[in-house]
């Protein structure tokens, strides 16, 4: 009985088929070792780990719409507590950090209005502020002078008005603030 050859189709020489293998090898062995700064898929928390605890000074507003500071105020101090392993604490001398900042604009517009009368049907709140977060103990900024924007829409349809699209755009430009207390990728 004849035995077949596998290969039949394909001869190989031997330095042609050695050379292709140690090509291979080496690529694939570049292709896993290739990011030595990278360390992949990690359960370390996302902020930052020598700070405890946050004092938050209640933010500045340079608009005329009186009590969105503390709308935004109470939603970051609840987001803060909710989100990051960090204790909202009242005094200074015993937090680790303090944010603070000031609401510099607190907008509306039209996003839609009603073809036959021209009423506005769907309005839009903006808050921007600008973010200010300092490590007490080492005098590091770890948000310097950051502008953070958030927004919410309401329709009066619908029995929502300005207070209810404020508090909203208050909690979301929270969240946009809490994430940027985590550490750059």
């Amino acid at each position: 009985m004849k035995k077949e050859n596998v290969n039949s189709g394909h001869k190989c020489t031997s330095g042609l088929c050695s050379g292709a293998l140690v090509l291979v090898c080496t690529l694939l062995g570049l292709g896993f070792c290739g990011c030595a700064e990278m360390s992949g898929y990690s359960s370390e928390s996302l902020f930052p780990q020598d700070v405890s605890s946050v004092c938050l000074e209640m933010f500045d507003n340079k608009s005329f719409r009186r009590g969105v500071e503390y709308e935004l105020s109470d939603a970051l101090a609840k987001r803060i507590e909710a989100a990051t392993p960090y204790k909202i604490i009242s005094s200074k001398d015993r937090a680790d950090t303090v944010i603070s900042g000031q609401i510099v604009q607190v907008g509306g517009s039209i996003l839609s209005v009603e073809r036959e009368t021209g009423r506005p049907l769907e309005r839009e709140v903006l808050l921007r502020a600008v973010v200010n977060w300092k490590n007490l103990k080492t005098g590091e900024l770890l948000i310097d002078n950051q502008t953070v924007t958030a927004s919410a829409s309401y329709s009066e349809y619908q029995r929502q008005d300005f207070s209810y699209a404020s508090a909203l755009a208050a909690n979301n430009l929270a969240q946009r603030i809490v994430e940027l207390m985590e550490k750059e990728w």
